[in-house]
């Protein structure tokens, strides 16, 4: 077998570098994130490897040239059938690794800047469906509460709805994070990129909180404890996003019969959108929406609310007024394998 040359092992560490220590230490703590990258960076290998014939031998510079990348973009859609909006984000995660390149190496500098000018692929505006506030209530007069199960349901149901928060967000909630005792009571919701944005709670709310909190956490609930925890894992393990989503169906296949607004694939950003359209609906400035849904920019909501020109020109005058050298260096694995060379997962 050919040795790989010094330019390849360089990339390769790069790779695990990426994926390994700059990725999640210094660029994001969400794990759909950084599996966002794993999985770019596998298919991208993968195609190098199976499509193009690289091997660790002849992984180079050129390997991640703009027409390359573009020959990829072309290969996700017609072999594997990737949507425009999956191919954008495939996209978007390589040139986030490109970025990083440029900035250990100045000879990899021009890679980013290329990829930079790819366009992304045109992709069809989706609807964001919430629900009616008929649904709402619905859903929210299915679950038991004299059952343990059920009041957490239905609690963990009237937090997603009160606060609008993302489910990452709800199911990283610890007790800390929740000020019931306020005079104002109210929620620290943290967002994406670690932002904090605060949600005053309502007494109905705050009702079920303080009786889910008595039931589940006893008298002294402890700071660094999960609100919603596993029941396998105890107190200081969330619980996970499928056994959310299987709670939900499970309500949304009862409520549909009830209500026809239930959507019966009912997923938890649902609630979200629906107060949000709720509170529109309510009257509240979409400055505020924006702020309490914890969009980065006023645009997001925009679109998120499917809001008109003339309400966005109102919204807007309202406005107005390392130790890289620590990293062990697993992908000079043995095999001829491209994927196992740069610590890869292996996509067929």
């Amino acid at each position: 077998m050919k040795r790989s040359s010094n330019e390849a092992n360089e990339l390769a560490g790069y790779i695990y570098s990426f994926l390994n220590d700059y990725a999640p230490n210094q660029r994001t703590s969400s794990i759909h994130t950084l599996r966002s990258y794993d999985t770019a960076l596998s298919l991208y290998i993968g195609y190098l490897e199976n499509v193009r014939g690289v091997t660790p031998s002849s992984l180079s510079i050129s390997c991640f040239e703009q027409p390359v990348i573009e020959e990829w973009l072309n290969w996700l859609r017609d072999s594997r059938g990737c949507s425009p909006e999956t191919c954008n984000i495939r996209l978007a995660s390589l040139r986030v690794f490109l970025y990083y390149l440029g900035t250990r190496n100045i000879q990899y500098l021009h890679l980013s800047n290329n990829a930079s000018r790819i366009k992304a692929r045109k992709t069809i505006k989706k609807h964001v469906n919430g629900m009616s506030r008929e649904a709402v209530r619905t859903l929210l007069s299915l679950p038991d509460p004299a059952t343990r199960s059920g009041k957490r349901d239905l609690t963990f149901m009237i937090t997603l709805y009160a606060t609008a928060a993302r489910i990452d967000e709800l199911l990283d909630m610890k007790i800390s994070q929740l000020h019931l005792k306020a005079e104002k009571p109210y929620a620290t919701i943290v967002g994406k990129g670690r932002k904090i944005r605060n949600i005053y709670l309502l007494p109905k709310a705050v009702a079920h909180l303080n009786s889910y909190l008595k039931e589940f956490h006893g008298p002294s609930p402890q700071e660094k404890d999960y609100v919603f925890y596993s029941r396998n894992t105890g107190k200081s393990g969330k619980l996970t996003q499928a056994a959310i989503n299987k709670m939900l169906r499970k309500y949304a296949a009862r409520g549909h019969n009830l209500c026809s607004d239930v959507p019966e694939k009912l997923h938890a950003h649902q609630f979200r959108h629906a107060k949000a359209s709720h509170w529109l609906e309510d009257g509240m400035n979409i400055i505020q929406i924006s702020f309490l849904l914890g969009h980065a920019s006023i645009k997001t909501t925009m679109i998120y609310l499917d809001i008109t020109t003339e309400a966005e020109l109102k919204a807007m005058a309202t406005l107005e007024d390392e130790g890289d050298s620590k990293i062990q260096k697993k992908w000079k694995a043995s095999g001829n394998k491209l994927s196992t060379f740069c610590g890869l997962r292996s996509i067929s």
